[in-house]
């Protein structure tokens, strides 16, 4: 098989589908790798070192997709990248197959096209989980963003100046990126709260050394909200939450939003009323400022300071700014997806295998997911 790599053509994004690493084991495996010079670099991977683990390197984006059997990206193919794309490849990326309305072109050209984002949470799927890889690298950053905006120290300082009080960060929302938030908050000295609608996230957070901010909830609502991912919940229960939420936010320091609700716009979380009456200098990082933000204030892609002084940082595509580490664990992730499709007797799509048919979006001309029965 021919396996492309291109750059990625979005302006904020620095990652790449690929690393020499990755490359070096599908050229072992007997394929060839063909990737778009400067593919790489603002990973810090040079054209050299895919060279070096025996990948082809070629100019323009044309000329690399013409013949590709597969293609590798991290986000969503444009327009014109469809267009060039060889009809009846495959396709691996994280697509936004919720919003996306180049499915049906992708159809029209028979691509067998796979969204990482559908990839079942599930143990054999773990290896391949790219929402999990890339949202443990923004936990992290978050926590970093924030002492950058933040204009205090994070931990408790006894000086012969005084006593430096902690910072008192608040995390909305427990996922990946929240636990990895909490760790790491922790680990600068931070006093740490978190918050998440599903209650058996209490004992990991508790685990981690952080105060769970727990909403009472009556039986049917714990049923209804523990689950894997969060969930829109009742109107009431909303209104016991905003309660909550804004009380502990009135006292923090920091929040780190992380909130999703799969194929929906981010949650709000945070009002302007209660950015209002947060202290001045405190900092909201917004990690769902790309689906719309959790904060009412977030603006995709900048840092708008309230006018009592409130710093909200919507930047988009946290994990690209730990480029290096973001592509090798994604292209980690994307390989061992591939392995499912590549074995000894060649390529095969096997539409009986669970995470190959929830991933498979667009296949043999027909488009798979967004189509009403």
């Amino acid at each position: 098989m021919l396996i492309a790599i291109v750059a990625e053509r979005t302006a904020s994004e620095t990652r790449v589908a690929a690393t020499p690493e990755t490359v070096r084991k599908i050229v072992a495996l007997g394929h060839q790798v063909v990737v778009e010079e400067g593919a790489g670099r603002k990973a810090a991977f040079s054209d050299n070192d895919y060279l070096d683990a025996g990948a082809t390197v070629l100019a323009g984006r044309a000329a690399v997709l013409a013949s590709a059997d597969i293609v590798l990206k991290v986000r969503a193919p444009d327009v014109h990248e469809v267009e060039e794309i060889r009809t009846g490849a495959t396709l691996i990326s994280l697509l936004n197959p919720y919003a996306n309305p180049l499915l049906p072109r992708m159809a029209d050209k028979k691509l067998s096209a796979f969204a990482m984002e559908l990839l079942p949470r599930t143990t054999r799927a773990q290896s391949m989980d790219v929402l999990s890889s890339q949202n443990n690298i923004a936990g992290y950053r978050a926590v970093l963003l924030a002492t950058q905006y933040y204009p205090r120290f994070m931990p408790m300082l006894m000086t012969a100046a005084g006593t430096v009080k902690p910072a008192r960060m608040l995390i909305l929302g427990v996922g990946v990126a929240g636990l990895q938030a909490i760790a790491t908050g922790k680990r600068l000295g931070a006093v740490v709260e978190a918050f998440d609608v599903r209650p058996s996230t209490k004992e990991q957070v508790e685990s981690l050394g952080a105060k769970f901010v727990e909403v009472p909830m009556s039986d049917e609502e714990k049923a209804a909200s523990d689950g894997v991912y969060a969930r829109e919940m009742s109107e009431d229960y909303r209104r016991r939450q905003n309660e909550l939420v804004d009380k502990h936010a009135r006292q923090a320091d920091i929040i780190i939003t992380t909130a999703l609700i799969p194929g929906k716009p981010a949650p709000r979380l945070l009002s302007e009323e209660t950015i209002a009456a947060m202290r001045a200098g405190s900092v909201i990082i917004d990690l769902a400022a790309e689906n719309g933000g959790n904060a009412a204030l977030t603006r995709p892609g900048e840092v708008v300071v309230s006018d009592n002084g409130v710093s909200v940082v919507g930047l988009v595509n946290v994990p690209g700014l730990l480029a290096a580490d973001a592509s090798s664990l994604y292209a980690r992730n994307l390989l061992t997806f591939l392995q499912l499709m590549l074995g000894k007797d060649g390529f095969t799509i096997n539409l009986d295998d669970d995470l190959l048919a929830a991933t498979l979006v667009t296949h043999d001309g027909v488009q798979r997911f967004g189509v009403s029965a």
